[in-house]
């Protein structure tokens, strides 16, 4: 292995990642797997599983949990204030994007560093891995990402063509087909994730949730685990999540303002002391039994 020949590869869990984690490794690198647990999803979320992956192959993993502070706030700003607008729900996919690229040139120069990598592939997502958007993220963090899975479509890169990277080594995949990429997987004899849950800022109904909780300034790093379980209500400025199932009463159950559920009854959190007796009456709404009458009544304040 040629000496300082270091790589950083935005390390998601998926397919993509790893198989340019193994592409760059081919050449030589010595590589770090950057991994950033997102509040809202996308990428394998079992960090167990992306562990065990790194481990195997050799590769440093360094995370980056979004979900605490400093950075949560900074995320969350940028949802609610997107530069480059949004996809279909409130996912600010260019935005996400270059967020998590600055904060892996950030590590890089720390770590003297100069070749950073994804495993996007060009044309595979509609917003964020077509060539104009790619060209906009790497204009916005002024560096230049190699992309293994797809080099010999873009534009040949400064590492390229110092003889740095090998592009002969590199590939042309373009599109949302997965055939090449399977194949790959079964000559680097790696273990994938099935692809799971994506973004839930995209999904319609939570979307439209986060985006009143995020407007009213409710979502923080305590709360952040409330945001995406239970049914969740605002009533008087007043934001309820009544819990589902056991999973969400213990996640509820954590809370000062909280009613505990027990015996059928669900657990439901209040985000303000004037909003007790309305939690009382939802517990008892949304206990185990035909309610529908009772329910009825908070239909219209569901978020």
């Amino acid at each position: 292995m040629e000496e300082n020949k270091k790589a950083v590869v935005l390390y998601s869990g998926g397919l993509d990642s790893r198989l340019a984690i193994c592409l760059l490794a081919e050449q030589g690198f010595e590589i770090t797997a950057l991994y950033f647990n997102l509040p809202y999803g996308c990428g394998c979320c079992n960090l167990n599983c992306n562990f065990n992956f790194t481990q195997k192959n050799e590769v440093k993993l360094k995370v980056f949990d979004v979900t605490k502070e400093p950075y949560l706030s900074e995320y969350l700003e940028l949802i609610k204030n997107p530069k480059y607008g949004t996809g279909a729900g409130i996912n600010p996919c260019r935005d996400c994007k270059a967020y998590i690229f600055k904060k892996a040139k950030e590590f890089a120069d720390e770590n003297n560093i100069d070749v950073i990598a994804t495993g996007e592939v060009l044309g595979q997502r509609p917003m964020s891995q077509v060539g104009p958007a790619m060209k906009i993220i790497d204009n916005e963090i002024g560096y230049e990402m190699l992309r293994p899975l797809s080099a010999k479509l873009l534009k040949e890169t400064s590492w390229e063509k110092s003889g740095l990277v090998d592009r002969e080594k590199l590939l042309k995949i373009q599109g949302r087909g997965r055939k090449e990429q399977m194949a790959l997987a079964d000559k680097f004899k790696i273990k994938y994730p099935t692809p799971g849950g994506g973004c839930l800022l995209c999904e319609k109904i939570p979307a439209a949730r986060l985006k009143i909780l995020l407007e009213k300034n409710l979502v923080n790093e305590t709360t952040l685990p409330l945001s995406i379980c239970g049914r969740h209500f605002m009533i008087d400025d007043v934001w309820f999540v009544v819990a589902r199932n056991g999973n969400e009463c213990d996640v509820v159950d954590k809370f000062e303002n909280s009613i505990i559920g027990d015996k059928g009854q669900p657990s439901v959190y209040f985000s303000n002391e004037s909003g007790k007796d309305i939690a009382g009456k939802l517990q008892i709404a949304y206990e185990t039994g035909d309610n529908e009458e009772k329910r009825d009544k908070f239909e219209k304040f569901k978020i």
